[in-house]
């Protein structure tokens, strides 16, 4: 028998019952879901790619304390980039904003591949151009899929969505880890071209089913621009935006310290081995690059597998509220361990677990949270916070890189610090439970009265 009763009257087809097997899906719902699945999926996959090339030319041409530096260049082009990306907003519709801020990220890809393929040193425009590459993309993706789902559609199909995207950062780093040494870098910038401009196609293609299903009213709505207000304003306007863009200044402070020091390590060891005579010095490129490309995989494998089992019972069980605490407590601990043995195998276990749960339980839990919002705060606060905020905190890491260089921290230091923001972290984790509670009583008061 293909098909049984589904919750809503309709019956569930067989991609809904196997697509039951991470989340509540109803009838019908499977079909949009493994779709926005997919995109994300490349989008990852295409963005590990491109991550791996990031490290290998960064590392190998500028060293760990630049690549800290930089992420100040990032934030204030970032100050430029959010209001242009929220008046471009508020002219055309969701589906065009997506194709082109996509096809303008592909076209630069194109402008490397010509320098680097000339011989040109790219390695600190291509960094700051990455880290802006990936935060708005998969924003804009998140605001995507946000306008596309109601709140309790979300809850329930973000987990399979997730899905996607732990997938496919598992594939881009093993792709990178594999073909780093035959392709090299900017061949491998090439094929995350093309994976972007599948998922253009993909966008398209949810855009139109969502349309058909979303009926006469809300399909009008979501094909009109956006409103005025900017990204920023809206965020000093609402609490509860502007703690979400604290956590993540926190979070990311957290995380960027700890792969500083990873990175540190990792170059340290490669100089080692290079005067040890057990690795030349021309492939020392390599040896990064394969050193990020296995790190990534087992995060992302360790992501994708709390992404696919663990992250719809943890909204089942203790909600999106709820979930918010279990990165910082987990960070609580791993640095702590970091504290007592500040080696390399030590602190890449520790990150690869952080950045496992912050990749699936964390990460989706993050773009959950503007379920609530306005369609404004979906596309322009989200990608203001993921974007210059969330780059926010990669300058404060760098400003803790630099004094630390100059008190001669030990790694153990560093952790020492990401120990105390962490605490911090907590506290307004704390205050984002008591808004959203507050944000959906509303709502929910709204729609019964």
């Amino acid at each position: 028998m293909s098909e049984v009763p589904g919750e809503n009257g309709g019956k569930k087809g067989l991609l809904d019952r196997a697509l039951g097997l991470f989340t509540e899906v109803k009838a019908g719902e499977g079909g949009d879901a493994l779709l926005l699945a997919l995109n994300v999926f490349l989008l990852l996959a295409a963005y590990y790619i491109l991550k791996a090339v990031r490290e290998a030319l960064v590392l190998s041409q500028l060293g760990a304390e630049m690549k800290a530096y930089l992420s100040a260049g990032q934030v204030l082009l970032f100050l430029l980039i959010v209001p242009a990306y929220g008046a471009f907003a508020s002219k055309v519709n969701r589906i065009r904003l997506v194709t082109w801020v996509t096809l303008f990220f592909i076209s630069n890809i194109g402008i490397f591949w010509i320098l680097g393929a000339s011989g040109a040193r790219v390695g600190m425009a291509f960094f700051l151009w990455v880290g802006i590459f990936n935060v708005l993309v998969i924003a804009q993706f998140w605001a995507f899929a946000n306008d596309i789902y109601d709140e309790a559609q979300g809850k329930r199909l973000f987990p399979i969505v997730g899905v996607g995207a732990s997938i496919g950062a598992v594939a881009g780093s093993g792709i990178a880890r594999r073909l780093f040494s035959v392709f090299g870098s900017y061949r491998l910038m090439v094929l995350a071209g093309i994976l972007l401009l599948v998922c253009i196609l993909i966008s398209h293609w949810v855009n139109r089913r969502s349309g058909r299903k979303e009926g006469g009213v809300q399909a009008r709505v979501a094909d009109q621009p956006l409103g005025k207000e900017g990204g920023f304003q809206l965020i000093l306007q609402q609490r509860y935006l502007l703690l979400i863009a604290i956590l993540l200044v926190l979070l990311n402070v957290v995380n960027t310290t700890g792969e500083y020091l990873m990175g540190k390590l990792l170059v340290v060891r490669a100089e080692d081995l290079v005067a040890a005579g057990a690795l030349a010095a021309s492939e020392k490129e390599a040896f990064i690059g394969k050193f990020f490309g296995d790190f990534y995989t087992w995060q992302n494998l360790l992501g994708m597998l709390f992404q696919m089992f663990l992250v719809s019972r943890v909204f089942k069980y203790i909600g999106v509220r709820g979930a918010l605490f279990i990165l910082p407590c987990l960070a609580l601990g791993s640095y702590g361990l970091v504290i007592a043995l500040p080696v390399l195998g030590v602190v890449r276990v520790a990150k690869i677990l952080e950045n496992g749960t912050d990749y699936s339980i964390q990460n989706t839990t993050r773009h959950a949270l503007f379920l609530p919002t306005s369609r404004e705060a979906k596309y322009k606060a989200q990608a203001a916070i993921e974007t210059f905020f969330w780059r926010a905190g990669d300058v404060l890491s760098a400003v803790m890189v630099f004094v630390g260089v100059r008190l001669a921290f030990g790694v153990s230091n560093y952790a020492a610090v990401n120990v105390v923001l962490v605490l911090l972290w907590l506290v307004v984790v704390a205050g984002i439970f008591r808004e959203h509670k507050k944000l959906t009583s509303v709502k929910v008061a709204a729609a019964e009265a």
